[in-house]
C-alpha cells in the first residue's frame, strides 16, 4: 500500500503549522511563552531537515559539522571581539550558550546555508536541463559560482529579513543606534561564500523540496511579524 502523503508534504505541514502557531502566538497571545520555544522550533526543523535528506552520508556530515562548528566559532569571535559582525550580544531566550553564544546558533547556520544552497541549486538545475533539452549542451561550467555566490546573497538577505524581528524578540541586541550595521551583513556574505562551497563540492543528494519550502516558511514567518509587530 502506497503512503498517501510524501515525506516532504508531511514535513512542510508540520512546519507550516509550528511557524503559524508562532506567528499567532507572538502576535496576539503570550509572547514571551512562544518566544522562548524558539530553540525548540529550530531543534524541530532541523530534525525534519535531516528526516527529508535522502543521502546521509559522510560528506553530508562533514558539511553539518562545518557549518554548525565555523558558523559558531564566527559568533562567537563576533560577540567577544566585535571584529566579525559587528557590537552585538546575545538575550537569554535561546537557550545554553558558549562564550556568550547560544548553542543554537550553530544550528540555525546550518539551516539557512543548507536552505539557501538547496534552493539555489534546484533553480539551476532547473535552468540547465531546459537549456539542455533546447540545445542538447549542459553548461555547468558556472554552476559552482553560482550555487556560492548566489547562494550567500540569499543567505544575506534572509539575515536581512530576520534581523529587525530578532531583534525584537530579544533574541540578539545591537550596540549603537540598536540598528544591525552594513558590516554584518558583509560579514554574513563572506561568511557564507566558504560553507556553500564546502555545500557544493561536498557529495550528497542535493534535492530536498522541504528545504526550498522550509526557506519560503520562515521567510514568510519573518516578514509577517516584520510588518504586524509593534
Amino acid at each position: 500500500m502506497t503512503n498517501r502523503f510524501t515525506k516532504y508534504q508531511v514535513a512542510t505541514s508540520i512546519a507550516v503549522l509550528f511557524h503559524a502557531i508562532g506567528i499567532i502566538g507572538i502576535l496576539f497571545f503570550d509572547e514571551n511563552f512562544f518566544i522562548q520555544s524558539t530553540a525548540i522550533n529550530l531543534l524541530g526543523m532541523f530534525a525534519l531537515l535531516v528526516w527529508t535528506q535522502n543521502e546521509k552520508n559522510a560528506h553530508f556530515l562533514i558539511f553539518f559539522l562545518a557549518v554548525f562548528l565555523l558558523g559558531l566559532a564566527a559568533e562567537i569571535s563576533g560577540v567577544n571581539t566585535g571584529a566579525v559582525f559587528g557590537d552585538y550580544t546575545y538575550g537569554n531566550v535561546l537557550g545554553y550558550k558558549i562564550k556568550g553564544v547560544p548553542l543554537i546558533i550553530g544550528i540555525n547556520w546550518f539551516l539557512i546555508i543548507y536552505c539557501c544552497g538547496i534552493s539555489i541549486n534546484t533553480l539551476l538545475m532547473k535552468a540547465i536541463n531546459h537549456i539542455s533539452s533546447n540545445t542538447g549542451t549542459k553548461p555547468m561550467a558556472l554552476k559552482a559560482l553560482s550555487v556560492i555566490i548566489d547562494g550567500a546573497t540569499l543567505a544575506v538577505f534572509f539575515d536581512w529579513v530576520m534581523e529587525p524581528v530578532a531583534v525584537k524578540l530579544h533574541y540578539w541586541q545591537w550596540g549603537g543606534d540598536g540598528a544591525a550595521p552594513l558590516y554584518n551583513y558583509l560579514c554574513w556574505f563572506a561568511i557564507s561564500l566558504p560553507l556553500l562551497g564546502i555545500f557544493h563540492f561536498a557529495k550528497f543528494d542535493k534535492q530536498n523540496k522541504f528545504a526550498v519550502n522550509l526557506l519560503l516558511i520562515q521567510l514568510m514567518f519573518f516578514l509577517l511579524l516584520r510588518t504586524f509587530m509593534k
